[in-house]
């Protein structure tokens, strides 16, 4: 009985210790151009599901959560710099952001897909894209694909500082062609009067060590009580139903990545 009391003790304080460590404020990392996971309002205000999937963490946490507004390629840097305290804005968990940062637990997993106008027969292929014009998001995991894959056997990959930029230079006719995460396309383009007549092209891309194992949430590498926290808070808005309600908000399939 001495041994667990002390056990016990031992237990309850670290985790006074850890709450403790937790900043009252938690300032979370985003890019709000990626509806339907987060976007800007007219009145300023951010909305989307990685938002009230923060929000219910939060909560949990017993913390307040802040919003800070970022371009997505400057994400890891300003969160090393401390501008805030972690990223929450649909980050793919790579390999090489792993060497960089930490993440929580997996958040969703949804896959990168090819947009292209209806009936121009353009794949996800090398051969099919030598010389096309593809528009990617300037530091995500698909300009990596298509860089990797497509642009040294001769297509023309285009990073852009944001996704509505090289939805506008598709549609303007110069690209043939763009590169993003699927359910981002769908709410942020396909399914708004400027996508009319675009469609997704050929079978979703699958590749771990580009794509990751799914999105997280990232945090700087020393910050393990605040990780541990986010992940208790995660788990516990998934096994209360939470995460499900707020999926099922945005989406009309699992998007969990956990079947």
């Amino acid at each position: 009985m001495k041994i667990s009391r002390i056990v016990f003790a031992a237990l309850a304080c670290s985790s006074v210790v850890a709450q403790a460590e937790i900043p009252a404020t938690v300032r979370f990392g985003i890019d709000p151009t990626y509806p339907p996971f987060e976007v800007k309002k007219s009145d300023g205000s951010l909305v989307g599901f990685d938002v009230d999937l923060g929000n219910a963490i939060c909560a949990e946490m017993k913390r307040k959560c802040v919003w800070v507004e970022s371009a997505f390629d400057s994400m890891i840097p300003a969160l090393k710099a401390k501008k805030f305290d972690a990223i929450l804005s649909g980050m793919s968990m790579t390999e090489q952001r792993m060497q960089e940062i930490n993440f929580s637990n997996r958040l969703f997993r949804s896959p990168a897909r090819l947009i292209a106008k209806a009936g121009s027969n353009i794949k996800p292929t090398p051969e099919s894209l030598k010389g096309k014009s593809i528009g990617v998001l300037q530091g995500s995991t698909e300009e990596v694909y298509a860089k990797t894959y497509w642009a040294t056997k001769g297509a023309n990959v285009q990073p852009y500082e944001n996704q509505d930029q090289a939805y506008n230079d598709l549609v303007a006719g110069r690209l043939d062609a763009t590169l993003q995460e699927a359910a981002t396309a769908v709410d942020g383009f396909l399914n708004k009067p400027q996508g009319k007549g675009y469609a997704f092209t050929g079978a979703m891309l699958k590749d771990d060590k580009i794509f990751g194992t799914g999105s997280g949430i990232g945090l700087r590498k020393e910050d393990k009580d605040l990780q541990l926290a986010i992940n208790t808070a995660l788990a516990k808005i998934k096994s209360n139903g939470t995460y499900t309600k707020i999926m099922k908000k945005y989406f009309d399939y699992d998007i969990s990545g956990d079947k």
